[in-house]
């Protein structure tokens, strides 16, 4: 199992449409096959980071997802609205392995 750690840099004054944004990916990564455990929007402290997480069954799931994706029309139009809005400044991606007792 991975879990795609994903941390935002977003525009404070765009969290609405990162928020659209963040509902949009969580029903593509399901659908592709990955289980979505959600956005984090600011709260409280910085105004401008968010988080997702979503975990797939191995790397190789993941790196099928993402060809599944380039190909699937609702992920281009996800990616167009974040291009259009620019309530995304900057990302940065990690994969972390669970550890359970």
């Amino acid at each position: 199992m991975v879990t795609c750690y994903l941390k935002y840099v977003i525009d404070p004054y765009k969290a609405a449409e990162f928020e659209g944004y963040g509902k949009m990916w969580i029903r593509l990564v399901n659908k592709l096959g990955g289980s979505h455990q959600g956005y984090f929007l600011p709260h409280e402290g910085a105004n401008n980071i968010a988080y997702a997480l979503f975990t797939f069954p191995s790397l190789a799931a993941y790196e099928e997802y993402r060809v599944k994706m380039g190909l699937d029309e609702e992920c281009q139009a996800a990616y167009k609205y974040a291009e259009e809005t620019k309530c995304i400044i900057s990302y940065e991606r990690s994969f972390m392995r669970p550890v359970f007792e």
